[in-house]
């Protein structure tokens, strides 16, 4: 992605000024804005590199790149105003001015409970990726009978084998360090502190008063105690805990700020850090650490309860309910309960099916490609291409689900059926589990006990989803059309037809500063030389006269997205007076919808220009409209490109308003309304600046 790209993303959101802040995850921009309720989701996707919007609750907004996202961030925290490029922004004012607002909405804990848990986990998603290959690694060694079983502490390793083994346990083992940093900096307390208070659990001479602690139990728990000042202590082995660390760390945040505010400036440094440590070490070793394992442990025992009961249930429930869970953030709870499992009992039966869920979901990417690849769909190409490559190597869904299946309402029912195939064949199987925690994805396949079944699983998951997706699409009928009309007019191809001073073509000229303004006509379409302002040079003025009589109103008024948040590109919309739409230059017809509805055309100068005639009129078949041109026809200015009848679009119950959009705007220096009212054909309507010759 390029700056200018960067640019616009920060444009599109509202400017720095709009940023409280920014922070990013595996595959997107993560913007907590001041008010956002301004910001356009289409035209945020329009942007190249951009692979989808997610508006959340508050005022926070996702942006998905996918794997580039930390240089497109690095890009953006460059640009003038986001702090590397230019003044920073005062956080403390920004902070208070965000808290005098109150409350963001009914949901906004919500999302901040689900923000908290994915800020807590992404940082260090990279370890756990590159730890799940060296998991993978070894179960294939293993596979192939090069080791014993790798995941049993009881199998003698050779000290080179053992070494290979601890380049992922070291991942696990002190994975509660790592959540602890994440989250208490995420909850704006001095995460080395955070770190500081849960390494005290995981000391080797804490975890060795288990030695001489008693045997109790507590809630159907069998525990060690040991009294400490005459205070039971209760001793856990705290490696890959995940539930301890967040709540103390939820604990720590509250305190941290409290601690500052009454605590005078000049001695924070020393107190607030020892303060804190001193109250949240022991209430950590002896309340929350405990009551994190409790939870955990619980919650995980339901997940297993419900898996011993049926394990044909469970298998396929699972993959059918990510698809929902990963869009709310319900997953990182879940990914928390398998890593307890691997703990406790050695084994994660929650991985195998979810899989099913994984391979369903980048097999419906897959059918996205293909049918990209067919409709020469440059953009969702490329958006397919990424997003595969990062499920089927990475395991990581998100880029599939936040830049195309979010998107398009057809993709979910289809990848549920997939879901469901995957985890119907585990359930018959009866279950596939895993002595690790991995991200499903192709490398990570050897890593489950029944390689064979959870192969079939997956690869069923996945074909099914893809094809499904291939013989139905992932467009409605109406989005089709357009995405058609927006093809054939030329946005997909090869390239626009360069300006040029042809004698039928749009007279082109760049004016100097403080030129005087200048007008001239060519093949039918007005041209001027603008003024400009000292020592700079504009492009050429192209005015692009009215098609048809009607009146003449913003896009913005258009009843559809699509069209008035300038998806399409920029022009005017007219609301027809009359029945016949006329061609307003000289041009090629790309593209003459049998239906009647959509004409695409270039003209000479390399404009692309769509004419929609009312909004999901598509749906009439052609009903009440005559086609009088055809694909590949030159057309002189005034010629009848189309005529409806306004009586069967009217009691069909669709709007009559017609845009007139420039397709291929951002080819242009700017693309602007210049009229309003009343207007008859060969009225000038659009202005479209060309860019400055560099």
């Amino acid at each position: 992605m390029s700056t200018n790209s960067a640019n616009q993303i920060v444009q599109g959101v509202g400017g720095p000024g709009n940023i409280e802040s920014l922070t990013h995850c595996a595959t997107r921009l993560r913007f907590q804005l001041h008010d956002a309720s301004g910001v356009e989701q289409s035209a945020l996707e329009a942007i190249d590199g951009v692979m989808g919007a997610v508006p959340q609750g508050g005022d926070r907004y996702q942006v998905v790149i996918g794997g580039g996202v930390q240089t497109v961030y690095n890009e953006i925290m460059a640009l003038p105003g986001m702090g590397g490029g230019g003044a920073p922004v005062d956080a403390a004012a920004i902070k208070a001015a965000e808290r005098a607002k109150g409350p963001r909405g009914k949901s906004a804990w919500l999302d901040s409970l689900f923000e908290y848990l994915s800020d807590s986990f992404r940082p260090i998603l990279g370890a756990l990726l590159g730890a799940s290959l060296f998991i993978t690694f070894m179960s294939l060694m293993s596979t192939l009978g090069v080791i014993g079983n790798w995941a049993d502490p009881r199998t003698e390793l050779s000290p080179s084998w053992q070494f290979v083994n601890l380049c992922w346990q070291c991942v696990f083992v002190f994975l509660p360090l790592m959540i602890a940093y994440n989250a208490s900096k995420k909850l704006d307390a001095d995460p080395w502190v955070g770190f500081a208070i849960m390494a005290v659990l995981m000391l080797p001479t804490y975890t060795s008063f288990g030695e001489n602690a008693q045997q109790h139990t507590i809630f159907g728990f069998d525990v060690q105690t040991i009294d400490i000042f005459g205070v039971p202590l209760t001793v856990f082995d705290y490696s890959s805990q995940v539930f301890p660390p967040l709540l103390m760390a939820a604990v720590l945040g509250p305190l941290y700020k409290l601690l500052k505010k009454v605590i005078p400036e000049n001695v924070q440094l020393i107190f607030v850090p020892f303060l804190a440590m001193l109250i949240m070490i022991p209430l950590t070793a002896f309340l929350i650490g405990p009551i994190g394992v409790y939870v955990g442990a619980g919650l995980a025992d339901i997940l297993k309860s419900i898996n011993d009961f049926s394990p044909f249930i469970f298998a396929i429930v699972i993959p059918l309910a990510y698809p929902f869970m990963v869009p709310l953030g319900l997953h990182w709870p879940i990914n928390a309960i398998m890593l307890l499992n691997i703990q406790t009992l050695g084994y994660d039966f929650i991985q195998g099916p979810m899989g099913a869920w994984n391979f369903a979901c980048f097999g419906a990417t897959a059918g996205v490609l293909l049918i990209a690849w067919r409709e020469r769909d440059a953009q969702m190409r490329q958006t397919a291409t990424g997003a595969l490559a990062a499920g089927l190597l990475g395991g990581i869904s998100e880029p599939s689900l936040y830049g195309i299946h979010l998107r398009f309402k057809r993709i979910y029912p289809r990848m549920l059926v997939g879901c469901f195939v995957g985890g119907l064949i585990i359930g018959i199987g009866g279950g596939v589990t895993t002595n690790a925690f991995v991200f499903t994805s192709l490398l990570t396949i050897p890593a489950f006990d029944s390689v064979i079944l959870y192969s079939i699983a997956v690869a069923a998951a996945f074909f099914t989803a893809m094809v499904l997706v291939v013989l139905s699409g992932y467009r409605t009928p109406e989005q089709q059309a357009e995405f058609e009309a927006a093809r054939d007019a030329g946005l997909e191809s090869p390239g626009p037809i360069p300006l040029d001073d042809s004698a039928h073509g749009v007279a082109t000229a760049a004016a100097l500063a403080d030129a005087e303004t200048t007008s001239a006509t060519a093949g039918g379409v007005a041209v001027a030389e603008a003024p400009t302002t000292t020592g700079t040079v504009r492009g050429a003025i192209t005015k692009i006269p009215s098609p048809l009589d009607g009146t003449v109103v913003p896009l913005s008024e258009v009843p559809d997205p699509v069209f008035a948040k300038g998806t399409m590109g920029g022009g005017v919309a007219i609301v027809p007076s009359g029945d016949t739409v006329y061609a307003p230059a000289v041009a090629t017809i790309v593209a003459a919808q049998p239906t009647g509805h959509a004409l695409g055309m270039v003209l000479d100068g390399g404009i692309e220009l769509l004419i929609h005639i009312g909004i999901d009129t598509v749906q009439l078949k052609g009903e009440g409209f005559d086609v009088k041109v055809k694909a590949g026809q030159k057309v002189e200015v005034g010629t009848p490109l189309v005529t409806f009848d306004r009586k069967v679009i009217e009691a069909a119950g669709y709007p009559l308003i017609t845009p007139v959009v420039v397709m291929n705007t951002k080819k242009f220096a700017s693309v602007e309304q210049i009229a309003e009212g009343e207007t008859t054909v060969g009225t000038p309507v659009i202005a479209v600046e060309a860019k400055p010759a560099t």
